[in-house]
């Protein structure tokens, strides 16, 4: 009974030198090749993540920079379109703003009036 767990022993201590022998090292070389690839894929795949995480964050910072721009400029535009900033802007043109009522034009050589 002893011997026979020993000869089970030696088997499967001497089972390890079969998965390294030449013939069984070349059957494997095709996993190993898949490994390989997965490996590189992964590799890959993460500097493309980095890569995407970069140019997100970059776009983001742009967008915020383009949004503070546009507040920015909405503000002064509306700003100066404020009746009293339009009559300082046209000053140096000699425009000058309507202190009467505008006159209304009728047209009676058609015959018609307008309303």
């Amino acid at each position: 009974m002893q011997e026979q767990e020993n000869i089970k022993e030696r088997e499967i201590k001497l089972d390890w030198k079969r998965w390294l022998n030449y013939q069984s090292l070349v059957k494997q070389v095709p996993f190993f090749l898949f490994l390989t690839v997965l490996a590189v894929i992964y590799i890959y795949n993460g500097h493309y993540a980095d890569k995407t995480i970069r140019n997100i964050n970059r776009t983001a910072k742009e967008v915020k920079e383009l949004q503070w721009e546009y507040k920015t400029v909405k503000s002064e535009v509306m700003f100066q379109s404020k009746q009293s900033e339009l009559v300082k802007a046209v000053e140096p043109l000699g425009l000058k703003e309507l202190t009467e009522a505008p006159v209304v034009l009728n047209d009676e050589s058609n015959g018609k009036r307008e309303k």
